[in-house]
């Protein structure tokens, strides 16, 4: 038995001329259920819902308004449903509509509720169908893209593999639409091979805001949480049989050696960072060498507005990133305590060790 997430994007959903949405989707349904019937859990990330309300206002364009798109997403969601449902409950299957928004992740309490209902909806042999509350959620809340939502989800449910369907039939070494000696990638083993690729990714399409970019993104996150992430063709729903049957296909992400636990995933992925604390050159040799925590006596600048206990990064001299955490000072307690750090002996910890993260760890 293997734990699946599944993600569906936006372009492949719309459907063309020789398939609709329903048929789409009807296709799809058909490989989720024979993984079901082979003992296999899964939880389905579902793009579509912009997309659907689109066709049902006969727009030619994906709105770049707010509130328009927000209103869009709320007539698209009900139909989008609508159809997994149709479609998984003629194969005596029952589907339930889960919608994420960053709040819901990056709390840690939150977190680990979304987590119970989705292990807890798998045990019933229910698909789950995720999708990010484009409806409500304002800007700031919302992940943008349903490749990131995806890799988090494989990690709050701890997800053998992560499947992202997409346009293309793999990987490249650039966009294979613009550069036609681009290279195919078949294998990536290590995070390196990340940035690298980053750095040549592609922009998201006219109707999707994902794009080969944050493609790579989620898998960054999934493989280092020890999740192997599989890159493939969505344009035919056999691909997506064989994968979920074992055979190979597209691009293999594989786990890193030493993966992220739970928590650690946590806060590197799911928390959004509300400052920035810049760390001098001995501060950035301990956590990264010495696997100490942040005392007070490393950090030379803050910025942002936080409470203590809140989400920071943390940046070497250079202004690269170098770690995340949670800060036990709030911004204006720390900001205090540098001014007066010159007049004690004591340097107390900042971040500590275990709700720290080092980038690329």
């Amino acid at each position: 038995m293997s734990l699946w997430v599944v993600k569906v994007g936006t372009s492949l959903l719309r459907g063309n001329e020789k398939q609709s949405t329903a048929e789409v989707i009807e296709s799809y349904s058909a490989c989720l259920s024979a993984s079901l019937k082979r003992g296999d859990h899964v939880v389905l990330v579902t793009s579509g819902a912009v997309g659907l309300g689109c066709n049902r206002l006969g727009l030619s364009q994906r709105p770049v308004d707010e509130v328009a798109l927000q209103a869009t997403a709320a007539i698209g969601q009900g139909q989008l449903m609508a159809l997994y449902e149709a479609a998984m409950s003629r194969r005596g299957y029952t589907v339930a509509q889960v919608l994420l928004t960053r709040s819901d992740l990056g709390s840690r309490h939150r977190y680990r509720n979304a987590s119970s209902t989705l292990k807890q909806l798998l045990d019933w042999g229910v698909l789950p169908v995720v999708n990010e509350n484009d409806a409500l959620s304002p800007e700031e809340l919302r992940y943008g893209d349903n490749d990131t939502l995806s890799a988090l989800v494989a990690t709050a449910v701890e997800a053998d593999q992560l499947i992202m369907l997409t346009d293309v039939d793999r990987l490249y070494s650039s966009d294979p639409r613009i550069n036609a000696s681009a290279e195919p990638i078949s294998d990536v083993y290590h995070p390196h091979e990340l940035t690298a690729l980053e750095v040549a990714a592609g922009e998201g399409g006219p109707w999707g805001t994902g794009g080969m970019a944050t493609k790579l993104a989620a898998a960054r996150i999934a493989t280092a949480s020890g999740i192997t992430v599989l890159l493939a063709d969505g344009r035919d729903p056999q691909v997506l049989d064989g994968l979920l049957q074992g055979r190979r296909s597209g691009t293999v992400f594989h786990p890193h050696p030493q993966p992220l636990g739970n928590r650690k995933s946590w806060l590197a992925h799911a928390l959004k960072p509300l400052g920035t604390l810049q760390l001098d050159e001995g501060a950035c040799d301990a956590l990264q060498h010495r696997g100490a925590s942040l005392l007070l006596v490393g950090v030379k600048e803050v910025d942002g507005n936080f409470e203590a206990n809140q989400p920071v990064r943390l940046i070497n001299p250079e202004g690269n990133e170098l770690a995340r955490g949670l800060c036990s000072f709030s911004s204006k307690e720390l900001l205090e305590a540098i001014k007066t750090q010159m007049n004690t002996n004591r340097s107390p910890v900042v971040v500590h060790r275990d709700v720290l993260v080092l980038r690329n760890a």
